[in-house]
């Protein structure tokens, strides 16, 4: 994976983490949304960094 790609895994994760952990209803549904965001962001990086990195041509 790329740099970006471990970026957005991480803050998914950190997200996600806050989300579960806090009491407060709204920052939860916050961090889940963001969670979510950045998760998809995260797939969005994967797939752009593999269609970079495909080299058709067998050696």
């Amino acid at each position: 994976m790329n740099k970006s790609a471990w970026l957005f895994l991480t803050l998914a994760l950190a997200a996600a983490g806050l989300g579960l952990n806090v009491l407060s209803q709204d920052v939860q549904t916050v961090s889940f949304v963001a969670a979510g965001v950045f998760g998809s962001l995260w797939v969005l990086a994967v797939f752009i960094g593999r269609r970079i990195k495909f080299d058709p041509v067998l050696r």
